[in-house]
């Protein structure tokens, strides 16, 4: 996967929580894949903002 395959928002909220970037990123691909796929679907900023700040908790 390459990073342009990141939804705006996802890329965006991931940018502004390091610690959740970080546990992106040391993910495998398909984990990876299954969180994007999770992103694409999410229909607020605050929803967004949960699917992000789960990945550093």
């Amino acid at each position: 996967m390459d990073k342009n395959d990141l939804p705006l928002g996802f890329g965006f909220a991931l940018a502004q929580n390091t610690d959740a970037m970080k546990a992106f990123a040391n993910l495998p691909k398909a984990q990876q894949e299954d969180i994007v796929q999770r992103a694409r679907n999410v229909s607020s900023k605050s929803e967004m903002q949960s699917l992000v700040n789960g990945l550093s908790n």
